[in-house]
């Protein structure tokens, strides 16, 4: 899973040259992935702490993480790069999961395969805002951008675990007067 997340980090836009480059942008990349494999508010305290204590961290180990960078330089590359280049890594997992038996697992009612789609908000300003946000319009007048996202998943009755598949993006669509919804998205996903 590493190595296809590697594939897609290459095809990463990066607007950096010469003297700004302290961390490569797979360090980055594979940084931010990283954190999901942490239980620790701080990613980097937390490697920090473990490099300290045990003279290696996860992100080394696991990762083949050079150096660690902070949030910043995190959020000002990351935020350039297109969320659609990762899902190929989607679609990787559960071709791998599928050959390897694992996906039987899950199958439940008819032999199927079960999947909740639930939409999730992960930006929200009153002030900061793009063309791809939704807008609220309070009664006071002020407006509330937003990012939304469907995130489907895969699951089983009984089972603490989930299967994510790639999301789709609750933005603004080419050609509809109406705001975008998880109604809408949905339709597109399952398209």
């Amino acid at each position: 899973m590493v190595q296809q997340l590697r594939v897609a980090i290459s095809n990463f836009p990066d607007k950096r040259n010469g003297d700004n480059i302290h961390y490569s942008i797979e360090d980055i990349a594979l940084s931010c992935f990283s954190i999901f494999f942490t239980q620790c508010p701080s990613f980097l305290a937390f490697q920090r702490s473990m490099q300290k204590n045990k003279g290696v961290n996860n992100a080394q180990s696991l990762f083949g993480i050079q150096k660690i960078p902070s949030d910043n330089p995190i959020r000002d590359i990351l935020d350039a790069v297109p969320p659609q280049t990762v899902f190929p890594v989607f679609t990787f997992i559960i071709e791998t999961l599928g050959a390897t038996g694992y996906l039987d697992g899950f199958r439940s009612y008819n032999n199927n395969l079960l999947c909740a789609l639930d939409g999730t908000q992960y930006f929200s300003s009153k002030t900061i805002h793009c063309d791809n946000c939704s807008t609220k319009e309070h009664k006071n007048g002020s407006i509330t951008y937003s990012h939304s996202a469907l995130t489907p998943v895969l699951l089983k009755p009984g089972c603490n675990k989930v299967i994510s598949l790639p999301p789709e993006f609750i933005t603004p669509q080419d050609g509809h007067q109406k705001q975008d919804c998880e109604n809408a998205a949905a339709k597109r996903w399952l398209g």
